[in-house]
């Protein structure tokens, strides 16, 4: 047997062995997991499914989606901060879970600044305040006035405690001087369950997560949270001219686990902001009544740090302690 005959043997039985492996390391590094902290079937879940599908073509990769709902948001988020660093188990969430929980939070078992990594700004979009139809109040004084005759009817619900909806329902107690007591979900979709049942008076909550059922009759929307009136429901007026100066906007955003490879985060960053200018997937976030943004992983960055240092104030004089 010659040499060449045994270089011949020696290359295919390498080769061989190496197609047999590769199976098994695509298995190792597993799909893209798409983590969203709350509950499934509300308008965060469908733009988390968006998202996911797009990333994984552009990239080439399987993708799935996990909703992983509880403690506002807190369990998804911490299986985010708990993964390996390596860029393929992503967070995307509201504003509240990296913004607003560590200022309310002393004892957050994560840092969101330090333990996540921005990778995009994915939307923008406002709250609104929503309550039954059958109930006999047309607009936000005439729910005012309502809530004022019997305090016992004043309970809002919200996606879940030490949200901005929590906060904006605490910031409007105080200013219309009635004592709304905050009955928290987990998520968007079991608390708008309730309200058209008629086991909860009001919600507040994103504009996505209303818009449908408020055409549809199911819910009658008095006010929203924007400084001016939101594209989807340019009927509504805002707080602000319902005679209640609240205001302010939110967003999602995906992120990995702090130390995952740049270039990783990057791939992912590009591909969300293409998918953001594509004429298609644009028309579907724009059918959940959000804007779509994208960004650079560096503006995400910066924009949520902006916002834990603009809501600081507005948080602490809400004078929300957690039990």
């Amino acid at each position: 047997m010659d040499r060449r005959t045994l270089d011949r043997r020696t290359f295919l039985g390498t080769a061989a062995a190496l197609s047999l492996a590769a199976p098994a390391l695509r298995a190792q590094s597993g799909p893209l997991r798409f983590i969203f902290p709350f509950a499934a079937g509300g308008a965060g879940d469908a733009l988390t499914r968006i998202v996911a599908d797009e990333v994984g073509r552009a990239l080439g990769e399987p993708a799935i989606v996990e909703a992983r709902p509880g403690a506002g948001g807190q369990i998804g988020t911490q299986a985010v901060t708990n993964s390996a660093p390596d860029g393929r188990t992503l967070l995307l969430t509201p504003i509240a879970p990296v913004v607003i929980h560590p200022i309310v939070f002393p004892q957050l078992p994560y840092d969101p600044v330090r333990d996540l990594a921005p990778v995009s700004l994915v939307t923008t979009f406002d709250f609104a305040l929503a309550i039954h139809p059958d109930t006999p109040a047309k607009t936000l004084a005439e729910l005012v006035a309502w809530l004022k005759q019997d305090p016992r009817r004043a309970t809002y619900g919200s996606p879940g405690v030490g949200n901005l909806p929590h906060f904006f329902g605490a910031l409007l107690a105080e200013k219309i001087g009635v004592p709304l007591v905050h009955a928290p979900y987990r998520g968007s979709a079991p608390a708008l369950t309730d309200l058209v049942g008629g086991q909860v008076p009001m919600v507040i909550t994103t504009t996505s997560d209303v818009t449908e059922l408020a055409k549809g009759g199911r819910i009658r929307i008095l006010a929203v949270s924007g400084r001016e009136r939101s594209p989807f429901l340019p009927e509504v007026p805002t707080f602000t001219e319902a005679g209640i100066a609240i205001a302010g906007s939110a967003w999602y955003g995906l992120f990995a686990k702090a130390g995952s490879p740049p270039e990783m985060v990057g791939r992912i960053s590009r591909a969300v902001m293409a998918a953001m200018r594509d004429a298609a997937v644009k028309e579907k976030v724009l059918g959940l009544a959000m804007v779509p943004t994208g960004s650079t992983p560096e503006e995400l960055g910066r924009i949520q740090k902006q916002d834990i240092a603009d809501w600081t104030p507005a948080v602490k004089a809400s004078g929300f302690r957690p039990t």
